[in-house]
């Protein structure tokens, strides 16, 4: 052998063994602990909980496999009435925003595109598990808690590492496991499947608690006793991140609460106990301060996800109120509520008489009438400057967007996330302006054309 073969041949072992080390440097198990919302959320404020693995994709909903390089792993969930089944897996991406490619995620969503990315994405890949309704219309049931999960609400995760062996063990136990449904609310629920996931990489890591959540398995339970078990072994390398829900008109998700603690903050139970019973409310009230419910923060110290980036800190309370009056400024618009609520409900109608749809790229666009004219707005950053035609409508989309990221509450972007979505408004405002500058034939000042087409109502 020569030695230009035996040095080739020990590259790419030190290759292979470099692969190895960064396969086993990046496994993970990520808690998902997902906000209520919707009438779900008003009734019971618990949430959902899903475990995401790095290293484990979807051969299908119903089996899994290890990941090939560059694959981004795949959410494994249970819930109650999808086909009989107790899990499915969804790649990461559909599994938050119902698209394939990250390049694809809407800027900004209403019901209908939600509802329209999930259908497409059920025809495509789910229609097994979810078959049409003998008309042809989508069918009901739960599977749309598969696929879009981030247009609903607010996820926050728990990561802590695996490795390649504890990810094969894994995946020939679930694939050789009965998948049939006998889900019940109080001991066989969602968290409940977390715990058994979890538990089987840190055996007695996650537990239920009989006196905060009287005995049933919550959400949030699991993720403060993940935490709680982190911080006795630091091997587990955990970390925390939270995925934001997607700006738009859909309802923003609540805070997750455990049992007694969902109970004591909720006035529609706990004011009518207290007439009926004050000895009764007295204990709620004991066992919520006693086991300290409220105090868990599953924000706190939590990095913001992107899917286009990696994971950095939120942005800070003097930076978010920088650029808020910043953008003002640049619109050219007042501050008070009643303007922005006046800007907001002319987007609201606008998007009530939209059509989603696909372009020719199959990405995703809404199809909006302009006087006789049909307009397609690109909705993603991958065909947001498709038609220029429809550039006023897409500077209200990414405006929206970024007021929706700086409003106080949760991290809802990191510095990166704003500073980019601001560039896009600028260019947006810098290409209608030009336009407006050509038709007039002589130059307007930026600042003068935001304020004028704003008070104006030109443009829809």
């Amino acid at each position: 052998m020569s030695w230009g073969s035996k040095i080739g041949r020990a590259l790419s072992m030190l290759l292979v063994l470099a692969t190895a080390c960064a396969s086993v440097a990046h496994a993970s198990a990520t808690l998902l602990l997902e906000e209520p919302y919707g009438k779900l959320g008003f009734f019971t404020a618990t949430g959902h909980a899903a475990v995401y693995f790095s290293g484990i994709c979807a051969e299908t909903p119903l089996r899994l496999r290890p990941c090939e390089p560059g694959e981004l792993g795949a959410v494994i969930s249970r819930y109650d009435g999808v086909n009989g089944y107790d899990w499915l897996a969804i790649p990461l991406i559909p599994y938050l925003y119902a698209v394939d490619d990250a390049d694809d995620i809407p800027l900004y969503a209403d019901s209908k595109l939600v509802n329209f990315l999930r259908d497409q994405y059920r025809r495509k890949y789910l229609e097994d598990i979810a078959a049409d309704a003998p008309n042809g219309t989508t069918p009901g049931g739960n599977w749309y808690e598969l696929v879009g999960t981030s247009y609903d609400r607010t996820v926050y995760a728990f990561q802590v590492a695996t490795t390649p062996a504890q990810d094969a063990a894994f995946i020939e136990k679930y694939n050789s496991s009965v998948n049939h449904s006998h889900f019940r609310t109080v001991s066989r629920n969602c968290a409940d499947f977390v715990k058994d996931v979890i538990n089987f990489y840190y055996p007695k890591a996650l537990h239920r608690s009989v006196v905060a959540d009287v005995g049933i398995t919550t959400p949030k339970q699991m993720a403060k006793t993940l935490i709680k078990y982190a911080s006795r072994h630091p091997e587990v390398e955990l970390s925390r991140y939270v995925i934001p829900q997607v700006p738009g008109l859909e309802s923003r998700s609540e805070p997750v609460h455990g049992v007694v603690e969902s109970f004591f903050k909720s006035k529609k139970y706990i004011v009518p106990s207290a007439v009926v019973s004050p000895i009764f409310a007295g204990c709620v009230a004991a066992v919520y301060v006693g086991t300290g419910a409220g105090r868990f923060d599953p924000s706190r110290h939590a990095l913001v996800y992107s899917a286009d980036r990696d994971l950095e800190k939120p942005l800070g309370a003097e930076d978010r109120r920088s650029y808020q009056l910043e953008l003002n400024h640049l619109l050219g618009t007042s501050e008070s509520r009643q303007w922005s609520i006046l800007r907001s409900d002319r987007l609201h109608r606008l998007l009530r008489n939209a059509m989603p749809d696909f372009d020719a790229n199959g990405r995703p666009v809404f199809h909006i009438r302009n006087g006789a004219e049909l307009v397609s707005v690109g909705v993603a950053e991958s065909n947001l400057f498709s038609d220029p035609a429809a550039s006023s409508f897409t500077e209200q989309l990414v405006e929206a967007r970024l007021r929706a990221e700086l409003k106080r509450g949760v991290p809802k972007a990191s510095e990166s996330d704003v500073t980019h979505d601001w560039d896009l408004l600028q260019e947006l405002l810098n290409k209608s302006d030009s336009e407006v500058a050509a038709q007039t034939h002589h130059p307007i000042p930026v600042s003068q054309t935001r304020f004028q087409l704003s008070r104006s109502g030109d443009r829809p």
